[in-house]
């Protein structure tokens, strides 16, 4: 090890029964350049199926936890983002089981927030198909190519990436011991939701790497295991489209004359301007967007929105964590925000 890696990143893996992708995941992390570093396997499985993989490779850098009782996937991931730093990291970043990081991930996050001054930097990454079988491959763009550009965010500008789409993206994120950020959710809810509510908790300056040294595996289908997702495939996704327009209408709210004023035009977001309206009529945000879309498809989009508004019904914990985060404490102070009466879009 270099006599300059000296700060400690803690690596935290969540992982359910998947032995192959977890000793691919885990390898890849001794693999990295920066050889400081320390990682705490999260198991889920009651059965304890991870520790094998953990005692296969014998490195004594890697912990095993079992969960006790088993948490499901949501809950295990926000774990990952806790607070609590029980090895005195200096950094931490999350790689979910199906996951993977690239060799320089670490060596250049670090380098990354020494040089800007950051504590959060949101990494690009690249995109595995067809994960876990023998025919995977990776993707020749980045996930963040057409949503954000390389550089520094103030928190108000960034939040407004969940109008157009999700903001951050678990695998991702680095950050530091100093982050002021709250980055566990610490509210049950789907894993989907869970990153837009992610992006909502930033409140400091985030640093957007365009370089991709991340893969996240596109396997939704295989991650479905949180407690209580038992509804039809249309009532979980109007439930969550619900969530997210909360999100949405109540950042809209925070950002500020200023950054409305110029959402639709920024050169921050790579997003082009029909998606960025898109966004702000399905979410049903009273603002004109002008001639960027028909009318026709303003009356769809708004359709769309009052249906996922009347049939669509939020996480239980949403409105207390968007409160707690916002720091509105006063009951129903968040809803009547969100659901204010609507006005035509023009």
């Amino acid at each position: 090890m270099s006599e300059k890696q000296t700060a400690l990143v803690q690596v935290r893996t969540p992982t359910y029964k998947r032995p192959d992708a977890l000793r691919r995941c885990l390898r890849t992390l001794q693999a990295q350049t920066w050889q400081n570093w320390v990682c705490d396997v999260y198991d889920d499985d009651p059965q304890g199926s991870a520790k094998a993989v953990c005692d296969e490779l014998g490195d004594r850098r890697i912990f095993y936890n079992r969960n006790r009782p088993q948490k499901f996937a949501s809950p295990n991931i926000d774990q990952c983002f806790s607070r609590r730093n029980p090895r005195k990291a200096d950094y931490f970043c999350v790689a979910e089981d199906d996951n993977f990081i690239l060799p320089e991930f670490m060596e250049e996050n670090i380098a990354l927030c020494e040089r800007e001054g950051v504590e959060i930097v949101l990494r690009n990454q690249l995109m595995e198909y067809k994960s876990g079988t023998p025919e995977a491959y990776l993707s020749d763009f980045g996930i963040l190519d057409r949503c954000l550009v390389e550089g520094r965010y103030e928190p108000d500008l960034f939040r407004l990436s969940l109008i157009p789409g999700i903001g951050v993206s678990n695998g991702g994120l680095f950050w530091s011991k100093s982050a002021g950020s709250d980055l566990e959710i610490g509210y049950p809810c789907n894993a989907t939701l869970q990153e837009y509510m992610r992006t909502f908790t930033i409140i400091e300056d985030i640093y957007v790497a365009m370089k991709p040294l991340a893969v996240w595996a596109q396997n939704g289908e295989q991650t479905t295991r949180d407690l209580g997702d038992r509804a039809s495939y249309l009532r979980r996704e109007l439930d969550l489209k619900r969530g997210i327009q909360l999100l949405q209408r109540e950042t809209w709210r925070l950002a500020g004359e200023n950054r409305r004023r110029i959402f639709l035009d920024t050169d921050r977001f790579r997003y082009d301007r029909r998606a960025r309206a898109r966004g702000l009529v399905k979410a049903l945000i009273p603002t004109r967007v002008g001639d960027i879309l028909t009318w026709r498809e303003k009356l769809e989009l708004t359709a769309r929105g009052l249906l996922i508004r009347t049939a669509g019904s939020p996480e239980d914990n949403l409105e207390a964590f968007i409160a707690a985060r916002t720091g509105n404490r006063a009951a129903g102070g968040t809803a009547s925000s969100g659901d204010a009466p609507e006005t035509p879009f023009s």
